[in-house]
């Protein structure tokens, strides 16, 4: 029985990067011999149009129904001013919790040919490989009461709540996927502040005992962020809580130079994920060719490896992703010296020719293993 992706192209320029994902994920398909079944849904300010829902109950039965989600971008300027319950993000956020979605998974890397578009110095970036592991469902986002209050709303409150059980669940994430990493684990926190981060802390304490093989250490969030940027290198896996996780992931993204190569991947305890680009929709450019479709390509390699276990056609697109680069070919916001600036299709193109000559040369198993 074919497996079945649900497709949330959203808004903005999600269309044309999905697009582009899908094209690679059905030549990787047709050249291994495996049955995929993508079904499109609604979902954010196009769903708001259309349906008057940004998370519709169709879109959230065919999510349920599916083995796993590939999102697009979800947002734009025409939905601002909407009332919160029809704001396009809703739907991002109440897809996440419906699914169960409490992992976001984070890979922030070096691409040697985009070392120069980074603001930082090549000293400093040269050899990044580290991975953010954000807790997704839970904390200042989700808790409640969030309100104004007062009779001219003078007054305004948010509240940062976890279980823990909720924390338990993603540190316990972020030491399997340590383990198989570099064996080091950051955990990312505010102890000498708030009371949420004091438990966080005893917690990823506790669980250390499970995995003496992988070294733990803990970092405040105001000198992570400083060492993201002095100090990159140093980090493997990072795991802190969801505001924390939000803004260091994206500060992160400076590191590779664009947040059009930035992936990520949303997890639960099963093998089932939602996989989407880091960057926005970017309204602005929508339509016009321009939008780099390579992060949303990227993550459609995690989705074949995190929900399917498909290591070998995950490291395919990864390698040709790299390839393409290194072969000086870019869209517009990379900024590659001397390099040959393609539109969105034909990004997708290239790596889709990379794939078939990556799965050519010297035995597939031989080269990605």
């Amino acid at each position: 029985m074919a497996k079945k992706i649900t497709v949330l192209p959203g808004d903005g320029i999600g269309p044309e990067v999905m697009d582009g994902a899908v094209k690679v994920l059905k030549a990787v398909f047709d050249h291994f011999g495996h049955q995929f079944e993508f079904v499109e849904a609604l979902i954010g300010g196009i769903a708001i149009d259309l349906e008057g829902s940004p998370l519709p109950t169709a879109t959230l039965q065919k999510c349920a129904e599916s083995d796993a989600i590939l999102l697009g971008a979800v947002g734009g300027p025409k939905w601002d001013h909407n009332k919160p319950e029809l704001r396009p993000e809703k739907g991002l956020l109440g897809l996440r919790k419906e699914m169960g979605l409490f992992a976001n998974l984070r890979p922030v890397k070096t691409y040697e040919p985009l070392i120069s578009a980074s603001p930082l110095k090549q000293e400093v970036i040269g050899n990044v490989d580290l991975l953010i592991v954000r807790e997704l469902t839970g904390g200042l986002y989700f808790g409640r009461p969030s309100e104004r209050r007062g009779q001219f709303n003078e007054e305004v409150v948010d509240t940062l709540q976890y279980s823990k059980a909720e924390i338990e669940r993603i540190v316990e994430k972020a030491f399997q996927l340590a383990r198989l990493r570099r064996k080091k684990l950051t955990s990312v926190d505010k102890a000498n502040v708030l009371e949420s981060s004091r438990m966080w802390r005893e917690i990823v304490d506790q669980m250390a005992s499970k995995y003496q093989d992988v070294d733990v250490q803990h970092m405040l969030v105001d000198s992570t962020a400083m060492q993201l940027i002095t100090k990159p290198e140093q980090f493997d896996v990072i795991v802190t809580e969801n505001l924390f996780g939000d803004i260091l992931s994206d500060e992160a993204s400076i590191i590779t130079g664009s947040l059009g190569m930035l992936p990520s991947a949303s997890l639960r305890a099963d093998a089932f994920g939602m996989y989407e680009p880091v960057h926005g929709s970017a309204p602005d450019i929508a339509g016009q060719g321009k939008a780099n479709p390579l992060g949303t390509i990227l993550s459609a390699a995690m989705m074949l490896r995190y929900s399917f276990g498909l290591e070998i056609e995950a490291k395919l697109i990864e390698t040709s992703v790299d390839d393409i680069l290194k072969d000086g070919y870019c869209t517009g916001d990379l900024q590659i010296p001397n390099g040959n600036i393609l539109s969105t299709s034909q990004m997708t193109e290239k790596v889709v020719e990379k794939i078939r000559e990556n799965h050519a040369i010297n035995g597939l198993a031989k080269t990605y293993q």
